[in-house]
């Protein structure tokens, strides 16, 4: 990322905080980004999405501020892009929570059609004022006003703009784009809010590795009941023709320079493996109404049912031998990699690279209750685990800009300014105990609420994976057709479950912990375990990666 610049660069933030705030530090990953390997359009600076050239900025020179409401109650920053290569045009203005340093990316844009009849950008014809700060009592630097850019026909507004004076801004000073280059996008992440009004930035409407939309990286400010978020947009890659997605090269250069480090709980008993090692150590294929002659699976799953659905005709299991089935539910961390699935996100600005990793057991789960710590016994166990981790990779730069960490049925997106790393960009994930949630921290992380819940225990150890050393590019469809087209395992296009339904009683092991507890946190205690997901209470092998929603969508969060 560049420093920002401007004339107010040196003094960009007036110094009327003790502390200074998070924002007023640029974020930078730790290393250099390397020089990526040759190919076609991946990290070349620009993308053209079908006449519209547009370059992602991270220069920017503050407008206005305030000190208090947003997350944490340290207010948020909006900000104007800066250093805007020539012949390229602002799209909308940037706006940041102060709790977090200064990580913002906004695209500009340039018309390359060479149709002054038709261009992909205009001019507003008018401003219409959507906010002023000059009524609120609130810590603010001077005064600030928010104005949305009216379009010509045919023509879509994609960002807003903040000025310090009452003045409509100059026509000139951004472009709506036109409307075929334009999609349906919505609120994603909250900035910052007064009253009735709320900041928020914005995501396409459909994510998704077919999906064309594209987020300029600008906020929309929005009062309760305007229908103004209606009339700003996305931007649509309407070109969509993948140039600038990674080769395998860079594919793997952006493995060395970005694979995550987990670690596990220095208590952890059931540690991942490779599929082939679990296959190779007596890993069994049953299927239903021949229950007594499971078979064995070759290393690569060549002989597992091709396609279909997950219809609980077949379904893998442990080892018969009991010395066996405790050696694999154990897992081998020395034969554990990662399995990568490279596709196209965000109308191919982005290449999301989700590593998955396998486990042949899930542990017991183990909860909070106020002040006691208890096993739930076999609630939680089932065989079979994936967990993933996705690293999202600008296709302007190669830089990584967000981590997603899978928890269970769902996880979260961890922004690059919050992220640990070590040994230069690489990023630290922890596994909690037993359950193989990730997280961006170690501690506890209770899943649950009113001090009731499933812990999430995470700690660094000893037991740590460098993906790295060990990883596999299972599937990258954009590829297909090229020299460096991957080649599926069989085992990934398998749709039925990684383990046996399991036919233990919930509310027998459910009663052997609540006994233990006070009245009445039995009964709040039965009630939560009651309310979870038979895929955290255990009951079930989960289903393949190929198999989940995520494989062609976004990320659940």
């Amino acid at each position: 990322m560049g420093n920002l610049v401007g004339t107010s660069t040196m003094n960009i933030f007036k110094k009327k905080e003790k502390k200074p705030l998070p924002i007023e530090t640029m974020f930078k990953l730790p290393s250099p980004i390397p020089i990526w390997p040759p190919g076609d359009g991946f990290a070349s600076g620009t993308i053209d999405l079908g006449g519209l050239e547009v370059f992602q900025v991270s220069n920017f020179t503050k407008i206005w501020a305030t000190h208090e409401g947003g997350p944490d109650n340290l207010g948020a920053t909006f900000l104007e892009p800066s250093s805007i290569p020539d012949g390229f045009f602002v799209l909308g203005f940037y706006a940041q929570p102060n709790n977090v340093s200064l990580f913002g990316r906004v695209l500009v844009a340039k018309d390359v059609t060479n149709d002054p009849e038709n261009s992909t950008l205009k001019q507003p014809i008018d401003y219409t004022l959507v906010w002023s700060s000059q009524p609120e009592p609130i810590k603010q630097d001077g005064i600030s006003y928010i104005w949305l850019p009216t379009p010509p026909e045919g023509y879509k507004a994609v960002g807003q703009l903040v000025t310090t004076t009452p003045e409509k801004p100059s026509l000139d000073k951004i472009r709506c784009v036109r409307a075929d280059l334009t999609d349906e996008c919505k609120s994603d992440e909250w900035i910052w809010g007064r009253n009735n009004l709320n900041v928020y930035s914005l995501k396409p409407s459909n994510i998704g590795i077919q999906s064309m939309g594209v987020p300029t990286g600008t906020f929309l400010a929005q009062i309760d009941g305007s229908s103004a978020g209606q009339t700003i947009a996305c931007l649509k890659n309407v070109k969509m023709n993948l140039s600038s997605m990674p080769n395998i090269s860079q594919i793997n250069a952006l493995m060395h320079e970005y694979s995550p480090l987990i670690y596990y709980h220095p208590d952890e008993e059931y540690l991942p493996s490779s599929v082939g090692w679990y296959f190779d150590n007596g890993a069994l294929l049953y299927k239903k109404g021949d229950e007594s002659n499971p078979v064995p699976i070759d290393r690569t799953g060549s002989n597992l049912p091709q396609g279909g659905w997950d219809d609980d005709t077949y379904w893998i299991d442990l080892p018969i031998d009991k010395v066996d089935k405790e050696k694999v539910k154990k897992g081998n961390l020395g034969f554990a990699g990662g399995y990568l699935h490279v596709k196209p996100m965000l109308g191919a600005t982005f290449t999301d690279i989700a590593i998955w990793v396998f486990f042949p057991f899930n542990g017991p789960a183990r909860a909070k209750v106020e002040f006691f710590n208890i096993s739930l016994g076999k609630i939680g166990e089932h065989v079979g685990d994936w967990e993933h981790v996705t690293l999202r990779v600008s296709n302007f730069t190669g830089e990584l800009t967000r981590v997603y960490l899978s928890q269970h049925s769902k996880g979260m997106w961890i922004e690059g300014s919050t992220i640990e790393f070590r040994d230069g960009n690489k990023p630290v994930v922890y596994s909690s105990l037993h359950g193989h949630a990730f997280y961006s921290k170690p501690g506890l992380v209770l899943q649950g609420k009113g001090g009731i819940g499933i812990r999430n225990d995470t700690a660094k150890s000893d037991k740590v994976m460098d993906i790295g050393a060990q990883f596999l590019v299972v599937a990258a469809e954009y590829l297909e057709g090229s020299d460096g087209a991957v080649v599926e395992p069989p085992w990934l296009n398998y749709a039925r479950k990684w383990g046996p339904k399991i036919d233990y009683d919930i509310d027998g092991e459910m009663h052997k912990v609540a006994k233990f507890l006070p009245g009445k946190l039995k009964k709040a205690f039965e009630k939560f375990i009651q309310s979870l997901p038979n895929e955290v209470l255990g009951e079930e092998g989960p289903i393949g990666p190929k198999m989940k929603d995520v494989w062609n969508g976004d990320e659940r969060t």
